[in-house]
């Protein structure tokens, strides 16, 4: 088959997180190859009439959809598919709705929140939303106490479009403040970046992410990965951040490791966050390959951060860590995410 291989156009001055999306092409273009099929990279930008025709011209059977942002937005990333679907050609990976959902993570802590399932308390539009845990029927919404939340003295702030942790380090996590405070900065956030924040508690505790893949009797939640912590000192916010994504010559790039070795202790654990992980992928609709990342609180309790449906497909990312914890051959995922296109 002639496949697309479609990305969002990459300047020469983009950004590591940005450059990263051609060590995707390659990796993608080279599995299709080995598999027998005819990779023809597209690259793609806000002229949305010319991706249009030149999809027109190459008629391609398939389009392997890895585009992440246009036009240096995020929160633009869903538009080349929707131009898919007006033109009635199959791609891979998630349809247009649920890329949206989930890209606006608001939107998508509120999906999480209507059919039942966990996610931490956030700040929207100056109030505080505490979605609860488990024993808690519903959650309350609050003007400005915490007396919602009161476990809601620390917060992270991220923006509600941003992928990659772009603008996420340890400035970002405010400890033992008042609501007031979040506000204030929150504002100053988006005044500085020109882009919409918000709050989300901040949990302390343990980092997971899982990885899904779709497969004929349906998706495959593949080992679950730990990010470990151990080696930052006291007081530094366990988080991933953009330095630990991209800076290759900081200590939270080095000091970050995946690890997916678990005493038996965690098993109950474990088969929770499966279990989450596949209500995810099941509410959002999703299709072909997926990340959904989770915060452990100090009481066991897993929530879930947010769902990635167009998780980076590098060979050091983290879905192709989960792919060789796995057992399964980049190729054959590579397979698999095309036949459920």
């Amino acid at each position: 088959m002639r496949v697309a291989v479609l990305h969002n156009a990459v300047p020469e001055d983009a950004p590591l997180e940005d450059q990263d999306t051609l060590v995707q092409v390659r990796a993608v273009a080279e599995a299709l190859a080995s598999l027998g099929h005819e990779p023809a990279p597209v690259s793609c930008t806000l002229d949305l009439a010319a991706l249009r025709d030149e999809l027109l011209r190459l008629r391609p059977d398939v389009v392997f959809n890895l585009v992440e942002s246009l036009g240096g937005a995020d929160s633009l990333g869903y538009l080349p598919s929707a131009v898919l679907d007006a033109l009635g050609v199959p791609y891979t990976g998630n349809r247009t709705e649920a890329l949206f959902l989930t890209t606006h993570k608001l939107l998508g802590k509120q999906q999480l929140r209507q059919a039942g399932l966990p996610t931490p308390a956030w700040m929207e539009s100056g109030r505080i939303i505490d979605e609860g845990r488990e024993g808690h029927e519903g959650g309350q919404e609050d003007s400005g106490k915490n007396s919602s939340c009161p476990s809601c003295s620390s917060w992270i702030l991220k923006g509600i479009w941003e992928q990659g942790s772009r603008g996420l380090d340890d400035e970002a996590v405010l400890r033992d403040v008042e609501p007031a405070e979040v506000r204030r900065q929150l504002a100053e956030r988006a005044a500085r970046s020109g882009r919409p924040s918000f709050a989300e508690q901040f949990v302390e505790g343990r980092e997971f992410n899982l990885s899904v893949l779709a497969g004929r009797a349906g998706p495959d939640v593949l080992p679950p990965a730990e990010i470990d912590f151990s080696a930052f000192p006291p007081g530094k916010p366990r988080i991933v951040g953009h330095r630990a994504k991209w800076q290759a010559d900081s200590f939270e790039f080095h000091h970050t490791p995946r690890c997916f070795a678990f005493p038996p202790s965690d098993a109950p654990l474990l088969g929770r966050l499966r279990s989450l992980a596949e209500q995810c992928w099941t509410l959002f609709g999703l299709r072909g390959w997926a990340r959904v990342d989770f915060r452990v609180d100090v009481a066991g309790q897993p929530l879930i951060l947010e769902i990635n449906a167009n998780p980076c497909l590098s060979p050091d990312a983290g879905f192709a860590a989960a792919l060789s914890e796995a057992g399964i051959p980049f190729e054959q995922a590579i397979r698999r995410i095309l036949e459920d296109s």
